[in-house]
Order: structure tokens, then sequence, then C-alpha cells
């Protein structure tokens, strides 16, 4: 890997964003390559390959599968004595392929790795880039955080599309919860009393639900809907299944408020004599808290970058990232693509994100990403 002799700070930048608009046209063919070809949450083993052949062929020492998962990937270069993680999301939405335009998260990580790749032991950095499956779906960062990919990490950070800009990103902690109700099935004119309704049993869960949310404080949300609830009219239905999410502004409130929601589904299977289990798919998201310190380094290399002034927002998403923030100093800034016409999960976001707007967030987001990990490196 070529090295740089030491030079002023400003002339670091300038060198950081030649190496990065070098690497231009290959980072926006990444991006389009992986929109183009969308995989959803654990199968995204082409942009996953793709991500992982760019840093190889750059001189990265790579590791693919990784953590116990066959989508994620590890590549790392530098032996400074601090450690940046660089996170690349790649998993696309059912039905709706890269509508939460996570193909250019991916290049913008790439990116910003290639860009300090030359510099970091002169920085003192060591650079891991995580590629991380299953954003979308399944929590494919909190699985990987339990097998120790962020062991060692001082500081992670990726940047997501959005239809605004923000540099301080809060995020809603998210629990998921599947209900499956047995009953006995019966004929509903002949025996009638013998059957138990595991529909009935649903439909009680979602009165109770709906009672209860009278109660809940303003930005606590549950929402779901029924997977399963019978095959015909002429039979009483043995078996009903949901599919539920929770969402509360922070972790310990997920706990108390997937405590009341349970009830509320035990009393449907009380109310009538069926049976109930809860499971819980995926790892609870929990909230993203952003490091105030990173954030101002940001916002700074952003601006510096040519990003647009960032806005103040509540929380409005969720993200596996958050899990990783309660364990390392994150960040995750939001990058305009769409200018407000579009948000995530809509068809047309998914046009946005090949748009010129958000090939230029993609080159701005890994400039401002590389300029504040040699920030943070040369911080101490």
């Amino acid at each position: 890997m070529p090295r740089t002799t030491a030079t002023p700070d400003e002339d670091v930048k300038s060198a950081v964003r030649k190496e990065i608009a070098r690497h231009r046209d290959d980072l926006l063919a990444l991006s389009r390559r992986i929109h183009a070809h969308p995989e959803t949450a654990f199968a995204e083993h082409r942009a996953a390959a793709w991500c992982a052949e760019a840093l190889g062929t750059a001189g990265f020492a790579v590791r693919s599968p990784a953590y116990g998962l066959d989508t994620a990937f590890e590549a790392s270069v530098g032996s400074g004595p601090r450690t940046v993680a660089i996170v690349c999301e790649y998993d696309a939405l059912p039905g709706l392929g890269h509508a939460c335009g996570h193909n250019l998260i991916a290049a913008a990580g790439v990116g910003a790795a290639l860009g300090l790749a030359p510099f970091a032991d002169r920085l003192g950095l060591r650079v891991r880039v995580l590629g991380t499956p299953a954003e979308e779906r399944g929590a494919g960062k909190a699985l990987m955080l339990e097998q120790g990919a962020f062991d060692g990490v001082d500081a992670a950070m990726m940047v997501h599309p959005c239809p605004f800009e923000m540099s301080d990103f809060a995020s809603f902690a998210l629990g998921t919860l599947s209900v499956t109700y047995t009953g006995r099935a019966a004929h509903p004119s002949l025996n009638p009393h013998e059957g138990r309704n595991a529909a009935d049993a649903l439909t009680v869960a979602q009165v109770a639900l709906g009672l209860l949310r009278q109660h809940l404080p303003q930005q606590w949300r549950v929402h779901g809907i029924t997977t399963e609830a019978g095959t015909a009219p002429n039979a009483i239905p043995d078996r009903a299944t949901a599919a539920y999410e929770l969402r509360a502004l922070a972790a310990d409130d997920l706990t108390e408020l997937r405590a009341r929601v349970e009830d509320c589904f035990r009393a449907g299977a009380l109310a009538t004599g069926c049976e109930v289990t809860l499971e819980r798919p995926e790892p609870d998201y929990l909230d993203f808290r952003g490091d105030p310190a990173l954030i101002a380094l940001w916002t700074a290399n952003a601006r510096a970058a040519g990003r647009p002034e960032p806005v103040e927002r509540p929380p409005f998403a969720c993200t596996d990232m958050g899990n990783v923030s309660h364990a390392v100093p994150s960040i995750h800034p939001v990058l305009d693509i769409s200018g407000g016409a579009c948000g995530p999960h809509e068809p047309e976001f998914a046009e946005a994100a090949l748009s010129p707007a958000a090939e230029r967030a993609l080159m701005e987001g890994a400039t401002a990403m590389a300029w504040t990990a040699a920030d943070f490196a040369r911080a101490g």
C-alpha cells in the first residue's frame, strides 16, 4: 500500500479527496450494479462480494464470510493505534428493490475506505470496513456485534440517503413480535361448541391493542398485520398468526411496551381458550445515540465537502446501527438525495438512488466520512 510523507492537515485532506475522486467511476459503477441486482436480508451474496473485491484489489486484508454470516465481510488496512469502522449496508427491500438507497451506503463506505487507505499509517489509523447484511430485517449489525465485529473499534460511522440532510440523527428502538394462536377446528354449524377459534383470539388481542393505544406515550408505536386467520369460512380456524412491530424512543421504553403488548395477545388466548406462542424473530433494534464529538467533526467536514446545511428532526426511523452506537462512539448522518420529493421505502426513492443528486451524495459522503475519520485519528 503506498504511503505518503507527513503533510499539513489540509494537504492530507486534499489528497484523500483526490484519492476518492480517482475511484469515482468505479464507485458509481459499484452503486449502480448493486442497485440493478437487489438482494434481500441475508441473501446479499453479489453485493458483499463486489464490495469485498473492490477493497481486496486495493490492498485491504479481506475476510469473507465473516462473523458467522455468509454475506458479511471485513476488510482492514493500516496499523495505527486508533481503529475506525466504516459500515457498509447493501440489503434491499422485498418488492421495492433499493428504495432505501443501500447501494449508496455500500459504495460510499467503500469510497471512504479507499480514500483513507494510502494515508492510514501516517494518520495513526486502522481502517476496518464491515459489510453488514440484513439491516431492513434481521438486525445483522446486532448479530455481528455479538460476534465481536466491533471489538477494539474506537469509532464507527456510515451515511444513509434521505429526503433531507441531518448530522445528529436519532432513531426509535424497534422490537418485532411473531404471534401464533393454536385453537381447535370444528364445523361452524354442526359442532361449533367444540371449536376454539384462533382467529377470534387474534381479534380479541387486536381490540385490546386498540384500547391500549389511548394510554401509550405519544411516540410509542404498535403496528402489525394478520398473516393467517383460517382457510375457509365453513371451518373454525385452529390457527392464526400475526407479525407486529413495536417502536419506542429508547431501549428501556421498548421493554415496557413489549410487556404490555404481549399481555394483550395473552388476553386473546385466555378469552377464547386458545394457546398463544410469542416469539422474537430477530434481535431488538436499539435507539441510535450519536457521539457529540464525532457529530461535530462530521458537521464541519460535510460542510467543507459541499453538503447542504443540516436540519434537526425528531426520531423517524429505526436502524441496527443503534445497537452499535450503544457499544461504540458512532455517527449515522443522513444525506439528502430527493429534496423532500420522496422518502425511503417508497418506489420513487429507488429511482432517486440512481439520480445525479444521489451520486453527488455518494462522493461527498465518502469524502466527509474519510475526513472525519482522519480528524478523529489525529485528535488522539
